[in-house]
Order: C-alpha cells, then sequence, then structure tokens
C-alpha cells in the first residue's frame, strides 16, 4: 500500500523547505473533520503572526498520540531526527536541572511540529538568547465555577488601568477556552522570581479594587465564583497557551489577540483554526507592535516591597516546585484547620 505521505512547501527566511507531512488525512478534530493537514495549512497561514509572538523563545510542545479528545503529552527536548532549520537553547527549570529545549525560528518549523503531532504551543516569557530573563510580564485571568467572561473583562478591563498606572502597556488575547491572557512588554532585566513578585504586586491591588469579583487565593475552596489571578503562570518554566495556538477542544479555538476596543464584544469561540486566518487578513494582528515599547517593573516591584513591609509576602508556589524561601505552607486550608 502506498503511502500516503506529503511534501508541503513552506515559505521562510531561508527560502522554501520542503516539509514532510504523513498522514494529512488524519482527523485531530473529530467534531468538524479539521485533519493534520488542515492544522499545517493554518499555520502556513498564520506563520507571521504566530512567530512575532512565538518565535525565538524556549517552547513546549504539546503533542497527541491520536485527536484532541485523546491523551497528550509534553515534549521539550529536540528529538532524535530533528532538522537542522529546528534550534535549541539550554534552560534552567526549577529544581536546577539544566536542558536543551525546543526554539521554532521559521515557519518550517512549525509545520515541523504539526507533523510531529503538536496542536498547542507553550511559549516561555523570555527569549531564546535571554532565557533567564522575561521580557513578558504575563497575567492568566482564571474564570472560576459561577463566573461569565463578561467577569473575565470587567477584570481585564480593571488591570489595565492598575498597570497602567505602574507605567506598563498591556494586550490582551483570549485563552482559547474561557479565560483571558493580559500580557506587558517589559525590559529583559529582571530574574523571573522578580516578575512573579510583580505580577503578584498587580493582582493584590486588583483584588483590593475588586475584592467581591477578582481573588489572588491559590486554594480553590477560598477562590469563590470569582476571578483567580493566576500569579503562578509567571514562574519559570511555567506557560500558557501561546497566541495564534490552537487549543484541544472540540471546536478548534485559538487563542487569539484582540484589540483593547473589541473586548467587549468579544466572542472567544468565534475564534478557531477555521476563522482566525481570515480575521488576520481582514484586520492584521493586535499584537504587531507588542514589543515596540517595553517597560518596567520599578513601581510594581515597589508596591511588592509595600505590601510585605505590610505583612503580605510571598503567596504558594506550584506543588511541582521546591520549597521556596518565605513561601506559606503547603497545606489546604481546610486541612490546616483540621490538623490544628
Amino acid at each position: 500500500m502506498a503511502s500516503e505521505a506529503m511534501i508541503l512547501d513552506v515559505d521562510g527566511p531561508e527560502g522554501s523547505r520542503s516539509v514532510r507531512l504523513s498522514s494529512p488525512s488524519r482527523v485531530l478534530w473529530p467534531d468538524l473533520g479539521l485533519t493534520k493537514l488542515d492544522l499545517a495549512r493554518y499555520f502556513i497561514d498564520v506563520a507571521p503572526a504566530f512567530l512575532r509572538a512565538n518565535g525565538r523563545r524556549p517552547v513546549s510542545l504539546q503533542r497527541f498520540g491520536g485527536d484532541v479528545e485523546g491523551e497528550s503529552f509534553f515534549s521539550k527536548n529536540p528529538p532524535k531526527g530533528a532538522p537542522d532549520y529546528v534550534r535549541s537553547v539550554t534552560v534552567t527549570y526549577p529544581s536546577g536541572r539544566s536542558h536543551p529545549q525546543l526554539v521554532l525560528d521559521e515557519p518550517a518549523s512549525i509545520v515541523w511540529a504539526a507533523q510531529m503531532n503538536t496542536v498547542v504551543f507553550h511559549p516561555w516569557a523570555s527569549k531564546a538568547d535571554a532565557p533567564d530573563l522575561p521580557d513578558e510580564l504575563r497575567i492568566d485571568l482564571d474564570p472560576q465555577p459561577g463566573t461569565a467572561f463578561a467577569d473575565v473583562v470587567a477584570a481585564a478591563h480593571a488591570l489595565r488601568s492598575v498597570l497602567a498606572e505602574a507605567g506598563l502597556t498591556c494586550f490582551v488575547k483570549t485563552s482559547g477556552n474561557r479565560g483571558l491572557h493580559v500580557f506587558s512588554p517589559i525590559d529583559a532585566m529582571h530574574e523571573f522570581l522578580d516578575v512573579r513578585h510583580a505580577v503578584i504586586a498587580a493582582a493584590r491591588e486588583l483584588e483590593r479594587r475588586m475584592p467581591d469579583r477578582v481573588t489572588t487565593a491559590w486554594w480553590k475552596e477560598e477562590r469563590g465564583e470569582r476571578i483567580f489571578v493566576d500569579y503562578n503562570q509567571a514562574n519559570r518554566d511555567r506557560t500558557m497557551a501561546g497566541a495564534y495556538s490552537p487549543r484541544a477542544l472540540p471546536h478548534a479555538p485559538v487563542s487569539c489577540p484582540v484589540t483593547w476596543e473589541e473586548l467587549d464584544d468579544v466572542d472567544p469561540a468565534a475564534f478557531t483554526v477555521v476563522t482566525v486566518p481570515d480575521r488576520l487578513r481582514t484586520i492584521g494582528d493586535p499584537w504587531a507592535d507588542l514589543h515596540a515599547a517595553p517597560g518596567g517593573i520599578d513601581v510594581l516591584q515597589a508596591w511588592w516591597e509595600r505590601d510585605v513591609e505590610q505583612g503580605l509576602g510571598e503567596l504558594p508556589f506550584p506543588p511541582d516546585f521546591p520549597k521556596m524561601p518565605g513561601e506559606p505552607p503547603r497545606v489546604q486550608p481546610s486541612r490546616a484547620r483540621t490538623r490544628d
């Protein structure tokens, strides 16, 4: 039986590259009948915007053994046989271990990742040439049960005002699910822990202004029907779906940049692998100038120090992190009360 494999010619900075696509008719999104070939063509269409947002960064690939309704795994290291235009950079993980991690620089590398059954791309907040120094301050607004997308939008607008007072310009995108991601470009001058503290300072200020609608509570039992400001996404090796990355949900949504002016009327479900290429051709990329004017985190650091002096210190880290200085006990509050 002849192989179904096909060759895609993918234009890029070094000219056209031939990328082999095995099983192009393999269905990834069963509800829509979208295939691996559809995914590869999507990436070719959105490659310039995708690479502006996610290129030249360490990236984790979320790969699927079957369709998006099945199991997935994360691939960080360059696999054996990767083409020479797919490079890597050595990064240090929270454990202190160092290892090479993938970096995507051109359209062919994204299509190659699709050939590897990658659906979701998770880029670091730092560039490959300075992996220890984030150049993006990222805040994940995560809706909790009992909240609506309109609540996330209200929190995003308020967060924009908070960050503006701290001297930062911010950009927004849909998460590809129910939430929003707010990014501020920053000078690559600070370690991840410093940027995490800046995010916590902004999150606490937002919480003060919207105490009934926003929370920084790490433990789900304490969040209530409020928007959780997930400060832990600012940690080293903690990532979220990149801009223009598809998501592994039945309707093939995309984590899509939007303008602040259109945010109030946004329907996140409308941004999909099918619709986003036309959106880019029609209105362009709202994040095209994301890094045109990076800001500093000095004001946010001052807010952090002020809060520390007032007794508000470190917050819990993710469970896979080593115990960190000043961190409160990693014990669910209800269990802590039971022990007492």
